[in-house]
């Protein structure tokens, strides 16, 4: 077996309400992530407590790893340079050894408070929170950050990834569309190359990587050896596992539901041992049902069966079932 180019990353994406920790661990279990990043933690004007970064990211207890392993990078999101770097001290102390900086959410109550993609609008202000940051955190504790290519267009694209580079980070991802492009195919693989032709730190290529094809073409086409998978690692959860297998030059195997429907469980009961007393479990289940139904018919059918029931135990049994009618 040929060993992965040393350079070869597959990184989880960072997914408000999407790739919480539940996520995050049933994921890197299945495999083939090197890296998994948080939902962003938002910073405005306090200082959070060891349990809001618990909340969001309980990896920092376990030493900043999934329960399978995968190192977990602690995401922040804010514009009071002052106030982000505090609170980046903050996790630190209680563990954090990475942090990112997200200049990428198109989220618009985000973008109303001056979080997120709103701040490409801005170059000398990203170049301000990035240079604050490094400046005032340990050196060795990476900063890296994430961005898209603008908010309504791509003209400050190379602009605010020279001022996130100057600004000391060491690494950058972006996401291959503006603000205004939301998630609305094509993503623009050929910026991402613009970008890092245009940078001397390493630069993380995101957005439109549904299948082992789309990996290889965003590869070719932005130059980057380092991916980041965000809706299509959710929606076919075996394709980060697909792509080591490639890498590793191994038989690249492609799951069936039989395979699926037993993450399905593990998913849930994962989602339980979090909060069992609330909505969230169902919730959840039925957040991804719902993507994977693009994907695998059977996922349509599943969801089907337990749309309108809200009670978990009667969830449970509907799922065991079905797991059980997917293996014989």
């Amino acid at each position: 077996m040929t060993n992965l180019k040393e350079n070869t990353r597959l990184i989880l994406a960072p997914m408000q309400g999407l790739v919480d920790d539940v996520m995050r661990d049933l994921l890197t279990r299945i495999g083939g992530f090197d890296e998994c990043v948080s939902e962003f933690v938002r910073i405005t004007h306090t200082v959070h407590s060891r349990a809001t970064w618990l909340k969001y990211v309980p990896e920092i207890t376990h030493a900043n790893r999934t329960p399978a392993g995968t190192p977990c990078t602690v995401q922040l999101l804010g514009s009071d340079a002052e106030n982000m770097a505090v609170n980046a001290l903050e996790a630190v102390r209680f563990g954090a050894d990475k942090i990112d900086l997200n200049f990428g959410c198109p989220a618009p109550t985000v973008n109303k408070h001056k979080g997120g993609a709103i701040l490409l609008k801005e170059p000398d202000l990203i170049y301000h929170i990035v240079h604050t940051l490094r400046q005032r955190l340990p050196q060795h504790i990476p900063l890296t950050a994430k961005m898209r290519l603008g908010y309504e267009d791509k003209s400050l694209a190379l602009e605010c990834a020279s001022a996130i580079e100057n600004g000391g980070a060491c690494a950058l991802t972006v996401h291959a569309r503006t603000k205004v492009e939301g998630y609305e195919p094509p993503a623009h693989w050929e910026w991402v190359r613009k970008i890092r032709d245009a940078v001397s730190i390493p630069v993380t290529a995101n957005g439109d990587v549904f299948n082992l094809q789309d990996y290889l073409d965003i590869k070719t086409v932005s130059g980057c050896n380092s991916v980041m998978l965000g809706r299509g690692a959710v929606i076919r959860p075996d394709l980060a596992r697909q792509i080591k297998q490639y890498e590793n030059g191994e038989t690249v195997k492609d799951t069936d539901f039989a395979e699926v429907s037993s993450w399905i469980v593990q998913f849930f009961d994962l989602c339980l041992a979090k909060e069992a007393n609330n909505k969230y479990p169902v919730a959840r289940l039925k957040q991804w049902l719902g993507m994977m139904k693009k994907e695998f018919e059977q996922a349509q059918v599943l969801f089907d069966r337990i749309r309108a029931i809200k009670e978990a135990d009667k969830v449970k049994q509907i799922l065991l079932s079905f797991e059980q009618e997917m293996h014989s």
